[in-house]
C-alpha cells in the first residue's frame, strides 16, 4: 500500500470514527476548567492511554503529551497556563519504561537528520537510516537537528526527578503547586512513584 493510500485510509477511518462519536456526543456543557484540578505531562507513546491508566473521564484533567513526557519549555508553558487561567494546583510528570527517547542521544538524532529526514530504523541496539532508492522523492537532510535539544533520556529515574525539580524551581510556577513524579511500566500498567 502506498503512503498516499495509507493516508487516505487513515483519513477515512478518522472521519468515520468521528461521525460515530458526534452522533452520541453529549459533553457540550463540560467546562474548560478540569474538574480534578490537575495536569499530567506524559509521553506521546501510543502504548500509553492516560485516560485509562489515570482513570480519567472527559473534563477531568489536562494532559500534555510530548516525546518522552519531558518538562520542555512548551510543556511548562502549558502547565503555567493550566494553573494561571484554569486553576490546576497539582501536576504529575509521568515518564515510562522502554521509552524510545532512551534509545538514542541528541547527537545521534542530529546526525540521522543531517543524513535524511525519512523514518529511521532500530536494529535492536542502534538507530540508522536505511539505504534509500535514489528515485525516492524526499527532502535532503538538515543540520538543524544538531542545534535542538531533543530531551533524550539517559537515566529514567533521574529524568523524572530532574524534570519535577525543573518545574518546581521555574520562576513562573507558584511554590504551592504540588509536582509529583511517576514511572509508568508499559509491561504491567502500574504507576511507580519516584521520590526526589
Amino acid at each position: 500500500m502506498t503512503e498516499k493510500n495509507l493516508a487516505s485510509k487513515n483519513i477515512a477511518g478518522l472521519l468515520h470514527a468521528n461521525d460515530a462519536f458526534a452522533k452520541t456526543f453529549d459533553q457540550s456543557d463540560l467546562p474548560a476548567v478540569p474538574s480534578k484540578h490537575f495536569a499530567i505531562v506524559t509521553c506521546m507513546d501510543a502504548r500509553m492511554d492516560p485516560s485509562a491508566f489515570a482513570g480519567l473521564a472527559a473534563g477531568d484533567a489536562h494532559v500534555i503529551r510530548n516525546a518522552g513526557g519531558r518538562a520542555t519549555e512548551d510543556a511548562i508553558r502549558s502547565l503555567v497556563i493550566s494553573h494561571k487561567f484554569l486553576g490546576t494546583t497539582e501536576w504529575f510528570v509521568i515518564q515510562h519504561t522502554h521509552c524510545g527517547m532512551a534509545t538514542v542521544t541528541d547527537e545521534e538524532i542530529g546526525a540521522l537528520l543531517e543524513q535524511d529526514l525519512e523514518t529511521a530504523v532500530l536494529d535492536g541496539e542502534r538507530w540508522s537510516n536505511p539505504q534509500r532508492d535514489s528515485s525516492e522523492n524526499t527532502k535532503p537532510g538538515s543540520d538543524l537537528g544538531k542545534c535542538l535539544s531533543w530531551y533524550t533520556i539517559d537515566d529514567l529515574r533521574e529524568s523524572v526527578v530532574s524534570d519535577v525539580k525543573l518545574i518546581q524551581d521555574h520562576q513562573l510556577v507558584p511554590s504551592h503547586i504540588k509536582v509529583h513524579g511517576f514511572i509508568y511500566d508499559v509491561k504491567t500498567g502500574l504507576l511507580v512513584p519516584v521520590a526526589p
